[in-house]
């Protein structure tokens, strides 16, 4: 298989998810063998996309060189992989990408109307030689990679929620990526929100761009509250447990989010990963630090 890149520039505008502040990106072609190099245009600084840039997973992905950062970054990353592309720069003129409506569906809706370039240069797969486990015995959480010819990624969240249940989502490469995953949005549950203000996340967060989910009954004064946080008229909760009457598109949506977000969290180990990944309730601190692992037991 060939390397692959973008056939034109796609541009993006938007609010940030946990900063709130605004940004411009665009997503552009690139040579043979660059990879994924994010460039903040205002301080004139690259950012290579690797697991060793990491420098926060506070719910979302960081990667930073020195003081100038990128966050956010696993939801483009995860399309750029859904898609094929191995070759591409960023460019982005704030600290944070744009949430759009919380998945990676208007990344892919713009680049798919296009083919991509084949580059006549082979992919270089990144491969390990034994497998590796990585867990957090105090979440239970963990990870197993698997050196495989066929890659592919089983998915399993459990959030102990009577609204969510046990979620298991697969994808191979006979999964289509830009309809199955990649329109499935990031998510939270009500309960958190106020701990993630206090600690400065989720500032442009609103039921625009996120799934929104309540575990107990709430009163309308706060709901009201919220609706104003938000900068919402009205909002409600459906008697299935979701805020705002929201309508999910899938109904393991949840989990097809956070397999979106495991494949952009893996594409930090620095390309496409020929191994079967098995993640059971996975966050961004265990996915990177497993990315970090396959790095260094690279074949």
């Amino acid at each position: 298989m060939t390397q692959k890149t973008l056939s034109r520039t796609y541009s993006f505008w938007g609010k940030a998810l946990h900063s709130g502040c605004y940004s411009h990106m665009n997503i552009k072609p690139a040579p043979a063998d660059t990879g994924i190099v994010f460039v903040r245009t205002d301080k004139k600084v690259e950012i290579r996309a690797l697991a060793e840039n990491v420098s926060s997973t506070a719910r979302s992905t960081t990667i930073s060189n020195g003081r100038v950062s990128v966050g956010t970054v696993e939801h483009v990353l995860s399309a750029l992989t859904g898609l094929g592309v191995d070759n591409a720069i960023i460019e982005i003129d704030n600290k944070e990408v744009p949430i759009l409506d919380g998945s990676a569906r208007f990344y892919i809706e713009k680049m798919a109307a296009d083919p991509l370039v084949d580059q006549g240069v082979e992919r270089k797969w990144v491969e390990i030689r034994d497998e590796i486990f990585l867990e957090n015995r105090k979440t239970g959480s963990y990870l197993r990679i698997t050196p495989s010819e066929t890659p592919s990624i089983e998915v399993t969240i459990d959030f102990n929620s009577r609204v969510l249940g046990v979620q298991t989502v697969r994808w191979t490469p006979d999964v289509d990526f830009a309809t199955e995953i990649a329109p499935c949005r990031t998510f939270c549950f009500f309960h958190e929100i106020k701990h993630m203000l206090m600690l400065g996340l989720v500032k442009g967060g609103d039921v625009e761009n996120a799934i929104v989910i309540v575990e107990k009954p709430i009163s309308e004064k706060m709901l009201s509250k919220m609706a104003k946080s938000f900068n919402q008229p009205l909002l409600s909760v459906t008697p299935e447990g979701y805020l705002s009457n929201l309508e999910l598109r899938f109904p393991d949506e949840c989990g097809r989010h956070k397999l979106l977000d495991v494949m952009g969290d893996m594409r930090l180990a620095g390309g496409f990963l020929k191994a079967r990944v098995e993640a059971y309730k996975p966050g961004h601190a265990i996915n990177t630090e497993t990315a970090k692992l396959i790095r260094q037991n690279l074949k």
